[in-house]
């Protein structure tokens, strides 16, 4: 009969479904053969070694990692580093330089000022005599203009390591000298402009490092307490200037020893490491503020190399993984807030062997 011929539709989307299911569960043989073959290569693979082993090499690649970022982070720093000081700079220092060098030539006296002597009232002469100076020049044809002896006079003054003098076009210029362990290093300068005594003075030019935050203390300070300013400015550029040589004398000393440094442009970050035949020193360093030669936030570390091959090659025991801890170094770290980077390495290099092992 011709509905026995027909299939029951049924029937068939039930035989369907089974298929399918079975498909699912067990995958056709292709899937089958591909399966056995991937647990035949995981059969013959070496289990992954546990305990130490695992854990120092899972510690050593994340640290090798970090290093890379940080290398690549320096690197890129140290770019953007010379871009921003190449030529163009070079010839603003060159002509401020050879404008203070003018201005001193000329000068008919060369004032010391000590203590209380430096003040807001010398301040206000020195803006006064800048302002005396460019009427001058501008009546300099009128021979009816009186001429003021007490401000005809070229001088410049000298508090501490700061040279103010008055330079062409109602400028006031400072040069900074800054110095280590007692020899001189470069000089900085900086170029206040006083258009009159109703204006706050503002700065024009300068040639200190542009991650010093000099822009920053002519907000806060110039309009309300220029002297402090300019004092301000002083106490910046020479205590970067201790921080960068500190670290450029350790690598002179212990470059031998150190393995890896790193430092932040302002050198108010530092981090380096110290190579032992027993052990591994990682120290750090970060200071309060950018005027701060001594750290206020130091930690240092000691990491026991022999240790650490002895327990990487030792078998673990009870499902436990080994640590090698690393030693804080208190005595290490009290000589840093106390001393110059030079000379709390030494103290750390001294007393080292004899306090860890």
């Amino acid at each position: 009969m011709e509905s026995n011929d027909m299939e029951d539709p049924s029937l068939k989307n039930s035989n369907n479904t089974s298929f399918k299911r079975k498909l699912i569960v067990f995958g056709d043989s292709a899937t089958r053969n591909n399966n056995n073959k991937q647990m035949e290569q995981f059969k013959g693979q070496p289990y992954a070694a546990t305990g130490m082993v695992n854990y120092m090499q899972g510690e050593d690649h994340g640290l090798d990692i970090t290093r890379a970022r940080l290398s690549n982070v320096l690197r890129r720093h140290e770019q953007l580093k010379d871009r921003l000081s190449r030529d163009t700079d070079k010839m603003v220092y060159d002509r401020l330089q050879r404008e203070f060098d003018n201005a001193r030539a000329v000068q008919t006296e060369e004032r010391h000022l000590n203590g209380e002597q430096w003040n807001d009232g010398l301040l206000a002469t020195v803006r006064q005599r800048v302002h005396m100076e460019l009427e001058r020049k501008a009546m300099q044809g009128d021979a009816s203009m009186a001429v003021n002896s007490h401000f005809h006079g070229k001088i410049t003054y000298r508090a501490g390591t700061k040279v103010i003098c008055c330079l062409e076009g109602a400028r006031i210029g400072i040069q900074y000298e800054t110095s280590f362990a007692g020899e001189p290093c470069e000089f900085y300068h900086c170029v206040l402009e006083s258009k009159s005594f109703l204006e706050k003075m503002t700065v024009i030019e300068h040639t200190v490092p542009f991650f010093l935050p000099i822009r920053e203390a002519e907000n806060d300070l110039l309009s309300s307490n220029a002297m402090k300013f300019i004092d301000y400015v002083g106490e910046l550029v020479q205590a970067y200037v201790d921080r960068r040589e500190q670290i450029r004398l350790i690598k002179e000393l212990y470059g031998n020893q150190i393995g890896e440094l790193y430092h932040s442009l302002s050198y108010n970050v530092i981090e380096f490491v110290l190579d032992d035949n027993d052990c591994k020193l990682t120290v750090s360093l970060r200071y309060a503020d950018l005027v701060s030669v001594l750290p206020t936030r130091i930690r240092v570390l000691a990491w026991p190399i022999n240790l650490k091959k002895s327990l990487s090659a030792a078998p673990a025991t009870n499902n436990k993984k080994p640590q090698a801890v690393p030693a804080r170094l208190s005595y290490a770290e009290d000589a840093l807030r106390t001393m110059t980077l030079p000379e709390g390495n030494y103290l750390i290099n001294e007393r080292y062997p004899r306090h860890f092992i």
